[in-house]
């Protein structure tokens, strides 16, 4: 699915989905069939660079801890 066939509405329900910690980009694409660029590109179009910025570099720590977390975890046998 292309960002430029969603409604202004979906696009901000993308957006508040990226901002939630809670929410991975597998996540978005089960819903909306979006790819990481496909979410970055509207991110980029509606918040602030600083913003924009910020939240990239809160999503790329949440990966690599979440990489170290399961390397850990498969390390000591937990599942």
């Amino acid at each position: 699915m292309d960002t430029k066939t969603l409604s202004p509405a979906h696009i901000d329900d993308i957006v508040q989905m990226a901002l939630s910690d809670h929410v991975s980009f597998a996540d978005i694409k089960g819903e909306y069939g979006l790819g990481d660029n496909q979410v970055k590109a509207p991110m980029r179009d509606s918040l602030k660079p600083g913003s924009y910025r910020a939240w990239r570099k809160r999503v790329r720590a949440f990966g690599v801890r979440r990489a170290q977390h399961k390397k850990w975890n498969a390390l000591m046998g937990i599942c």
